[in-house]
């Protein structure tokens, strides 16, 4: 009897897990390029990289020489992650658990990175506002995500509307940081064989007061 498909919402472990078993850099090498944008200039200090997959902005961040923590679902993806920072040298923290379960120290992090954070949106709610607490002072969050405009498109992202991210949504879940960019649109993205084209997102960088 054939198995159903995997999905990232019904099965998010084994359809992460599955994705992230082979030695190929699925989303490329390079880090996303809005986070390279927003993290040029930036003093470095403890960053903390949600739903990282394999490593790619955290080891962009700890280049910069931030102190990075990864966390994501899959082994997979952070063994990975865990190889190529030991070829670099670079030290960073790997944290393998569901973010439903990760409830870090209020006021830890001076940045939060969440770049294609693919979950619901009930525990995005939940998720958003305590990585808001989680910021110090000053400290920022910056996020890109897949809009529902996204639907219909072959260039990447979810085609589940539960795990694409309404902008309207979005900011009432990182109510209390003072917005310092916000874009919505369409742009072209090039991340190695899953992200490739013209994409709906939205791009949030926001200030912890």
């Amino acid at each position: 009897m054939a198995q159903p498909p995997l999905s990232p919402l019904t099965t998010p472990l084994a359809f992460w897990e599955a994705r992230f078993a082979g030695p190929e850099l699925i989303y490329g090498a390079e880090p996303n390029t809005f986070l390279v944008e927003q993290s040029e200039g930036l003093v470095p200090g403890t960053a903390l990289c949600l739903a990282e997959g394999q490593g790619r902005n955290g080891l962009h961040l700890a280049r910069l020489g931030h102190r990075v923590t990864v966390q994501d679902l899959s082994s997979n993806a952070l063994a990975t992650a865990g190889r190529l920072a030991a070829a670099e040298g670079l030290p960073m923290e790997t944290v393998c658990g569901d973010l439903a379960q990760f409830s870090p120290e209020p006021g830890t992090w001076d940045l939060v990175v969440a770049i294609w954070m693919q979950i619901p949106r009930a525990l995005r709610a939940r998720v958003l506002p305590t990585m808001v607490e989680g910021l110090r002072p000053g400290g920022r969050l910056i996020l890109e995500a897949y809009t529902p405009l996204q639907l219909g498109r072959d260039s990447g992202g979810p085609q589940l509307p539960d795990l694409l991210v309404n902008p309207a949504d979005l900011r009432a879940d990182v109510e209390g940081l003072e917005v310092v960019h916000w874009w919505e649109g369409c742009r072209d993205i090039q991340e190695g064989q899953a992200h490739r084209g013209l994409s709906a997102t939205v791009q949030l960088v926001g200030r912890r007061p």
